[in-house]
């Protein structure tokens, strides 16, 4: 199994930045892709971004591509979204997750583990 704890987030201003840690325990961290979704109050949780285990493939939402960097660290165990350039819109609760990318165009996913998650509000 994986077990995953997200930190980082917080309350900053339009056009600061945040960087979100994910921090993994377990085995099975070595196999997966992982990933960042975010769900906005009143709406589906949706993938932002995600990184292939060994060749760090990255992929993002168009709506964060070019502000957005998805990092892992496997020696570690970590993930990292480092975002920048935030937007009233990127308001949410931020997830990582262990995933499987289904497609790359549009980005496709499916979530097999997840964390608890860590709120980002982004005011204007």
């Amino acid at each position: 199994q994986v077990q995953l704890v997200e930190s980082g987030g917080g309350l900053v201003q339009a056009g600061g930045s945040l960087r979100l840690s994910c921090a993994a325990s377990g085995h099975l961290f070595s196999i997966y892709s992982m990933g960042w979704f975010r769900q906005a109050p009143g709406k589906e949780r949706v993938i932002v971004s995600a990184i292939t285990l060994s060749d760090m493939i990255t992929y993002y939402a168009d709506s964060v591509k070019g502000r957005f960097i998805i990092s892992r660290d496997n020696t570690k165990k970590m993930v990292y979204l480092q975002m920048n350039t935030l937007k009233p819109e990127d308001t949410a609760v931020y997830y990582c997750a262990a995933v499987r990318i289904t497609s790359n165009h549009p980005l496709g996913v499916i979530g097999d583990y997840w964390g608890q998650g860590t709120q980002v509000t982004v005011s204007s």
